[in-house]
């Protein structure tokens, strides 16, 4: 996240206060691990997998995204912060130990968000997950995304790892109304990045023709929270993807609502458009460019 960081923001937006404070974000993966990182900020955990009541990510995702989003770097004595270290998280499990899941574990997640959200101050869902399908299976996924956004919460989900065949996005990624959020870097493949080919990054545009990923962000060989700290004695781990992205985004309007608070779903994806910087390549790979945190929050 160091890396992240350095691409894109600047270290001392954190120093400035720019630290998500008062916003909490709503984080539909595999769990959570109660990490040092972030463990006193998690504000809930809801479990529509294994009907638990402890936090707990018995497959490691949710829990490095969570790091990538909120995580302090208490344990690397701030080296591995998160994008906005001071936002409170809450987990709903929708993946089990396998990363798998289906579509209506994501539906009864968002409809949970709607229902519940607002009383834990939720105004960010960060969504690292995607399915592959027709229109039909699309549409189910859409819709409840939709549904969130139009509530007002700002839903930020994942391009997906299917590229970089064109009209490779992953739903609900293909939401139109939603931000969707593609990797920057993944033409740069390195040897020993586990399970990262070049051009992984889901590219549009959708099947009705609407331009996506909205905004990229770094996803390659990004070190994060560790769910299996316990068992390893290593509280960090590096992961690769869009679903790695997807965090930097959310990280980013937890950030801005932090700030302004009395901006809307809308305003927020208004002011990453304005915001973002051009990388030269296709609209159907980089929408509006790469993420940039200083002119997001208008820092010069």
């Amino acid at each position: 996240m160091d890396r992240v960081r350095g691409l894109i923001s600047g270290e001392d937006l954190w120093k400035k206060g720019y630290g998500g404070k008062f916003v909490a974000v709503a984080v539909l993966d595999s769990g959570i691990y109660p990490h040092p990182d972030f463990r006193e900020r998690i504000l809930g955990f809801q479990d529509l997998i294994g009907g638990k009541i402890s936090c707990y990510d018995d497959y490691g995702h949710g829990t490095h995204v969570a790091g990538i989003l909120g995580g302090n770097g208490a344990l690397s004595g701030g080296k591995y912060r998160g994008i906005a270290p001071e936002c409170s998280i809450f987990s709903v499990k929708i993946l089990d130990r396998r990363g798998n899941g289906n579509r209506k574990d994501v539906v009864r997640a968002l409809d949970w968000v709607m229902r519940y959200g607002r009383r834990y101050g939720i105004r960010v869902v960060n969504i690292s997950v995607g399915a592959a399908g027709g229109e039909e299976d699309y549409g189910e996924l859409e819709a409840a995304v939709e549904a969130a956004w139009d509530a007002g919460f700002v839903v930020v989900a994942a391009a997906g790892n299917m590229g970089p065949e064109a009209g490779s996005v992953t739903s609900p990624g293909s939401s139109r109304k939603i931000i969707t959020v593609g990797a920057s870097d993944d033409e740069n493949y390195k040897k020993g990045l586990k399970g990262i080919r070049p051009g992984y990054s889901g590219r549009g545009p959708t099947c009705d023709c609407v331009v996506k990923p909205e905004i990229l962000a770094p996803g390659s060989g990004i070190i994060s929270c560790n769910s299996r700290i316990r068992f390893t004695h290593r509280a960090y781990t590096v992961k690769s993807g869009t679903s790695m992205a997807t965090p930097v985004v959310a990280g980013g309007a937890a950030l801005l609502l932090g700030r302004e608070r009395e901006m809307s779903n809308v305003d927020v994806k208004i002011r990453m458009k304005e915001s973002g910087e051009d990388l030269g390549y296709s609209k159907a790979r980089q929408g509006w460019g790469q993420i940039n945190l200083k002119k997001l929050l208008r820092e010069t």
